[in-house]
């Protein structure tokens, strides 16, 4: 079951035994490791096959992740199905390491042109059955030897295993595919509404801008509206702090007799104030939290508010 050569070739199968594998092999898998259909189809090549192996072995096969493979010979294609995860964990009980397998073959396209029936181990044969390779018991069949690999030349048939196959089976991709399918179409929708939403609010501010006279940036506008902001504040200050003099309870003899506004002061003169009966003027102003000054001249009161 295994000859010396460059790259060792071994027949796996899952009721054979091994010695220590510390080399590269190949690997011819026994039937009972795959399953193999040969079929006369209405397409002319490989890759156009493959893509209906599914739908060919789905009545077939029992519960599992597959993979697949085909070759045609003259007219007809040889089909396979076969489990990543049970060749890997088969390779692992015989003790042969991942990393020592160089290339992956069937029986089926290495072993077809056997004579008679051959022994691979203590209780299982193979033999070519209408081009079909075929494992049965060895009570049913009389063999003619124990299988001998050091006469077979390997062909261009072989397959590669997805380490990684059973960790997600393919009902799971697709419920990932299907999820992430469907946020991407979640992202590409909100994408195109807020787009359209920028769009729509430029628009706008462009008709803002024209209907307002605007200026054509939003700096020269920040500019302008911080110039305004300033002169609205002084303006709310100026008829505050006018309230507030127009509220005064002036007595007798006393009355307001000019209010100006002139360098960012607001100036208020009361005639007929003397300097020492003041106080309810002084106070009532300072009462509002007001900053002011006063001056006295000839009975003449005046106040200034600086704004």
């Amino acid at each position: 079951m295994r000859f010396s050569s460059k790259i060792d070739t071994l027949f796996l199968d899952p009721h054979s035994e091994y010695s220590a594998v510390d080399n590269k092999v190949n690997i011819i898998l026994s039937p009972s490791l795959y399953w193999v259909k040969k079929q006369a189809l209405p397409l002319k090549y490989v890759r156009d096959v493959k893509k209906l192996l599914p739908s060919i072995f789905e009545d077939t096969l029992p519960e599992g992740n597959y993979s697949y493979s085909a070759y045609k010979v003259e007219d007809e294609f040889y089909l396979f199905a076969y489990e990543d995860k049970l060749i890997i964990e088969t390779l692992a009980q015989k003790g042969i390491p991942m990393s020592n397998v160089a290339n992956v073959y069937f029986a089926q396209s290495e072993l077809q042109n056997i004579s008679g029936a051959v022994k691979i181990n203590e209780t299982q044969s193979i033999y070519v059955k209408d081009e079909m390779v075929v494992l049965v018991p060895c009570c049913w069949i009389e063999e003619s030897g124990d299988l001998d690999l050091s006469a077979i030349k390997l062909s261009s048939h072989k397959i590669s295993l997805a380490q990684f196959s059973h960790i997600v089976d393919n009902k799971s991709l697709y419920k990932i595919g299907a999820v992430l399918v469907a946020l991407i179409l979640l992202v590409a929708t909100e994408f195109f509404i807020t787009r359209q939403k920028v769009q729509y609010i430029s628009e706008l501010k462009d008709e803002v801008f024209v209907k307002n006279n605007l200026q054509s940036t939003m700096f020269q506008n920040k500019s302008m509206l911080k110039k305004y902001k300033n002169i609205h504040t002084k303006q709310t200050k100026l008829r505050e702090y006018s309230s507030y003099i127009l509220a005064l309870r002036l007595k007798e003899n006393e009355k307001m007799t000019q209010l100006s506004f002139k360098n960012k002061t607001l100036i208020a003169i009361f005639s007929g104030v003397k300097e020492n009966n003041s106080s309810h003027i002084i106070s009532s102003l300072k009462s509002k939290g007001v900053k002011f000054k006063t001056s006295f001249k000839d009975d003449i009161l005046e106040v200034e508010m600086v704004l």
